[in-house]
């Protein structure tokens, strides 16, 4: 399991580190104990945190109202909730983005 994965009853948790105003929106591996997504939009009054729900909503196929931020409001350290996902069917659309595609212009 990945240390950025927590999978609980709901679905699962992902651990991230997000760097706003990036060129495009991407997924850019591991940082640390968190994934790393680069996000094309700017840090400004809570734009960034609506962009990144939007994004992983839309890139992991799941309705926006599956995806909520727990925590990192105002911080690149964020705690994302995805419900009515499993671990294997997260990692099964996150795992082919890592190597050659991992823009989400999917």
């Amino acid at each position: 399991m990945k240390p950025w994965l927590t999978e609980n009853p709901d679905g699962v948790r992902l651990t991230l580190h997000v760097q706003p105003g990036a060129r495009k929106s991407e997924i850019a591996g591991e940082h640390g104990e968190a994934l790393k997504i680069r996000l094309a939009a700017p840090p400004v009054e809570g734009k960034a945190n609506a962009a990144l729900v939007l994004w992983l909503a839309d890139y992991l196929g799941v309705p926006r109202r599956s995806v909520s931020l727990l925590s990192g409001e105002r911080n690149r350290h964020k705690i994302v909730a995805i419900a009515g996902l499993d671990a294997a069917a997260l990692l099964s659309r996150l795992l082919p983005a890592e190597g050659s595609n991992a823009d989400g212009d999917r």
